[in-house]
Parts: C-alpha cells; structure tokens; sequence
C-alpha cells in the first residue's frame, strides 16, 4: 500500500515547499499596470517588418499592443530591457503616424511610410545598443544592413502584429524625430500626399531631413518668364555639407538641380528658341538621374514609369509652375535698412544715405514709410541747391519741376535699393540641401 501510494502521488516523497508568489507583467499590458513591480519584465521586442500582409493589423491594433512606460521599469537595472522597450515605443508611436490618415493615402505610400519607420528604429536601437558595454543584440552585430534587418524581422515574436492586450493601451510619445521621405518609395502613379510628407513626431536627435526643391516643374510658354527673370531666386545647392553616406539620393537631387539651372541659365539668353531649350535640358539632365539611380545606388519612383516619365516628374515637383519663385518681395525705400551697406560697396548713388539709416530705420515699420517720404523731400532740396558736384543721373531730376524731383530721386535709390537686394539674393543662393 505504501508502495502504491508514492507511485501515484509522487511529490509525497519529500516535504511541501511554499511556492514563491508569482509576479510578472499584467495580462492587460504594461501600460495600465498599477500593482507591485515584477521580477521580470517582458518587452515583446523585437517588432516585425511592414509588409502588405500585415499593413492593416498594424493600423487597427495600435492600441491593443503594449507600452512601456518609465514606470513600467524600476529607476535603477534592467537596462537591456528598457532600450527595448524604448525602441518598441518609438517604433510604435511611428507607425501610428503612418496609419493617422490611412483611408485617405494609397496603401502603397502607408507601407512606405511604415517601413521607413521600422528600419529607423531597428537602426536608431543598435546604434544605442552597440554603444553600450553589454551583451551585444545578436542581430546588430551583423554589418549588413538587409541581414541585420531580416535578422530583426525574423526574431520578431508577433511579425502580424495582432492585438495582444485585452483592453486598449495608452499610446506614448516618441522620444526622438521620425520624418517620412516619399523620394525613396517605389510608387506607380500618383503625387505623394503632402499631409504625409510634411508629418513628424517630437523632436529629439534625428536624421537630418532633405531640404531641396525637387525635380524642378517642367518649363513651358506659360512659366517661361518666371524660369528665366526668377533664377536668382531659386536656390543652387552645395553637397559639401553632406554626410558621406545615407544621403546618396539627396546628392544626387542636388546635382541635377545645380545641372538643370545652369542649362536655364545657357538657354535664356535666346529669346526665339528659350522655351524649346528649356525643356530639353530639363528632360535631358532627368533622363540623366534616372541613368545614375538605375545604378543601384537609390530609387525614385518616376524613374520606374517609363511611359509617362515626364508626368510623373512635373507631378511630383514641389513648384510646378514657378510660383513660388514668381512672388517678388514687394521693394520701397524702408528696405534701405536692410541693403545700405551692399549699395554704399556695390551700388553707389553718389549721395550720402546716412540720414535714412539712422533716423528711419529705428523705427516702427509703420513710421518708417513717413519717415523716408519726409527725408526723400529734404534731400532732394539740399542736393539741387547744393553747389557741389553731383553725378548727372541727380542732375536731371533736378532740372525737373519741384513736385517732381523727389520722384526722380526716389528711382535712383530703388534702382540701387533692388541691385542690392538681387546681389544679396545672389550671394545666398546656394545653400545645404538637408536641414
């Protein structure tokens, strides 16, 4: 019997141990978890690859899967534990900034979008892990970026992203930028959203985002004028500032606009045959990047469309028409303040300026206008009872009736007033083209 009796109910053999009180994560998700701190702390890290398969459970079980929140943790230990769940909240955060307008996007700019979003967070994770003295993450030792991101991909324990939380979770900020770039996406048809574009997360440290005008709008006998009589106006760009890597793509936008303006500039200086000129140095230089990018080095979608390439380039333009660079500041004498010095070096008038400098210029923007009407009016009585040569431009307004020789005056120092701030427009043009 007694035999018998160990055999069936084996753990008699040996005195009853209590049984420790079992404490982990609450079943509802870290982030509405109010008990006793856990001895151990899950992070369902890491998170899986966007793809078209599991697009849609990412935008509708947002907040059905976990955060961790910085009470979550202990203040001090589990270090590797919450670099992940900070880059899990990153990612997250991120993700939901793709899905915010989904109805409204192509699914294709979404997933775009997404991707870009978790491969910044897998990147922004290993620079933080490999930087600390720790056991390494396996998958961030690889150098290869498209293994280390499959190697991310494929340790993911919920690559659907399914709902894994019983009740909704409380989303939480980003703690650092995350800028959607729609000139890496594949696309077939279609501008890229702008509300998409121009969505961001708080700001933290980032990679810098790309400041450049491209591709330029296609010219044509309507936006002609504005190509030639506004290049000033737009920006040439330098690629000096540049990282050396990461920012293939933007150099290389960067050039063709640099490319594109200088063949502007050559086919301006014909009236008869600047429109056709014009246009074929546009479609030749696009022709051009898309030559370089199917190199391997970077994508952009028009490149893709062989059919209606062109279309698709003056799609996508940022300034189609060139009414942007079309707007001129309007130009008046209280500009003064600001081209003084350029015309005293540059643009001479042959008349002392000094009196609208300092008694006009302190002003209120409203007074400043009274103020240079009331100078203008002195100045032109001294000038034209002065004895003292004056340059012959003066001269002649002076030989004008009273009324009128303010007004004369007044062009002479527009002329230079516009010179200077075209020169000044001129000298600043060129510029980085990330922010």
């Amino acid at each position: 019997y007694i035999l018998w009796f160990f055999a069936v109910f084996p753990d008699s053999q040996r005195p009853a141990q209590p049984q420790p009180r079992q404490r982990g994560p609450p079943t509802v998700g870290p982030r509405s978890y109010s008990g006793p701190l856990p001895t151990t702390y899950n992070v369902q890290f890491p998170l899986g690859r966007p793809t078209s398969e599991n697009l849609q459970a990412i935008c509708d079980y947002s907040d059905l899967r976990p955060r961790y929140p910085s009470s979550y943790f202990p203040d001090s230990g589990y270090g590797v534990d919450k670099l992940r769940a900070s880059a899990v909240n990153n990612a997250e955060a991120w993700l939901s900034t793709c899905c915010k307008d989904n109805q409204t996007w192509e699914r294709e700019v979404t997933l775009c979008c997404a991707t870009q979003a978790w491969e910044l967070s897998v990147e922004k994770y290993c620079e933080e892990d490999l930087s600390i003295k720790h056991p390494w993450y396996r998958c961030c030792k690889i150098n290869d970026n498209n293994k280390r991101l499959n190697c991310f991909s494929n340790d993911a324990p919920n690559p659907n992203y399914g709902p894994t939380q019983g009740l909704p979770v409380e989303p939480l900020p980003s703690t650092a930028e995350f800028t959607f770039n729609p000139n890496t996406c594949q696309r077939t048809h279609g501008p890229v959203p702008i509300a998409l574009i121009e969505r961001k997360t708080k700001k933290l440290s980032t990679p810098r985002a790309a400041d450049i005008s491209f591709p330029p709008g296609r010219p044509t006998a309507d936006t002609i004028e504005s190509v030639c009589h506004n290049q000033r106006l737009r920006p040439a760009y330098s690629i000096k500032c540049l990282p050396r890597s990461g920012y293939e793509m933007v150099a290389l936008q960067a050039k063709t606009v640099n490319l594109i303006e200088k063949g502007f500039k050559s086919c301006c200086k014909n009236k008869k045959t600047k429109v056709s000129c014009a246009d074929q140095k546009w479609r030749e230089e696009l022709n051009k990047f898309c030559l370089r990018e199917n190199t391997g080095r970077v994508n952009y979608p028009c490149c893709l469309n062989q059919s209606d390439k062109y279309s698709c380039f003056q799609q996508m333009s940022p300034d189609p028409y060139y009414n942007v660079t079309s707007a001129h500041e309007e130009v008046s004498l209280n500009k003064i303040c600001d081209t003084h010095k350029t015309i005293k070096k540059k643009f001479p008038v042959g008349f002392p300026l000094k009196d609208f400098v300092t008694q006009c210029c302190p002003l209120q923007e409203e007074e400043k206008t009274a103020c240079s009407a009331r100078l203008l009016e002195e100045m032109s009585q001294k000038l034209c009872a002065s004895k003292r040569a004056v340059p012959n431009t003066v001269r002649r307004c002076c030989k004008s009736s009273s009324q009128e020789t303010p007004q004369c005056i007044s062009k002479i120092i527009m002329s230079a007033i516009t010179k200077a701030t075209n020169f000044s427009s001129q000298k600043k043009r060129k510029r980085c083209p990330i922010s």
